[in-house]
């Protein structure tokens, strides 16, 4: 038996509208858990990511029988900290039975503080997280952030990142090639990704590689 989520709070449990976070955290946990509390806030998108999160359920299993599983909710949590992290099982195991708010955002609450997840249950659950279940919820996930960034629909959502280089002693020019190689393979990679989609935007891939290599030379690499 599977629920989406549990419906009855338990004593000592904060609803996850009202978990507080620290708002000038930029650790990597944080960012995520407070887009998961955004998502779940907004009910209509709420409801579109339980619709999508149903499929985790084999078709031959029935939800409403048999042994009560990790709740759907849990395992997108969970399934989301993984993929954005970039964490083993052992990782993951590791901070869902230690990490407070993450707890919190689970349903965990003061009365349960000692359950702790087998790190079996983790691999087990978070396997059903397929790709095809995680491109469904992007698409959802994506049109909310356009939402609430005050994007038009035709309008393009734009990011940007830090990087360095991670070896020490590392000095010009060296540094500024190693930041090259970086960009060419991300966007080597970005090509490759549009090609098989069959988008047509990054047709110009070699020419903005050029245009790194370019700038490379003169004032370092630019976004």
């Amino acid at each position: 038996m599977r629920k989406i989520i549990e419906p009855q709070m338990k004593i000592g449990e904060t609803a996850i509208a009202k978990i507080k976070f620290d708002l000038r955290s930029r650790d990597e946990i944080t960012k995520l858990l407070r887009g998961l509390q955004a998502i779940y806030c907004n009910p209509e998108v709420r409801e579109q990511i339980f619709d999508v999160l149903t499929e985790l359920i084999p078709s031959h299993i029935d939800p409403n029988n048999g042994r009560t599983g990790m709740d759907l909710w849990k395992i997108f949590v969970l399934g989301a900290l993984r993929l954005n992290c970039n964490w083993d099982y052992d990782k993951l195991h590791e901070i869902a039975n230690n990490h407070i708010r993450l707890r919190q955002m689970l349903g965990h609450g003061k009365m349960d503080d000692d359950y702790e997840y087998a790190l079996q249950t983790i691999r087990d659950n978070i396997a059903l997280f397929t790709p095809e279940v995680l491109d469904k919820i992007n698409q959802i996930v994506v049109k909310y952030g356009h939402e609430v960034a005050g994007k038009k629909k035709e309008e393009k959502l734009t990011g940007s990142c830090d990087s360095f280089v991670t070896k020490t002693d590392v000095h010009y020019p060296t540094d500024i090639n190693l930041l090259f190689d970086a960009v060419r393979k991300m966007i080597t990679l970005v090509m490759g990704i549009c090609g098989y989609m069959d988008i047509s935007d990054w047709r110009q891939g070699k020419h903005h590689i050029r245009k790194a290599k370019t700038n490379n030379g003169n004032n370092g690499v630019k976004p």
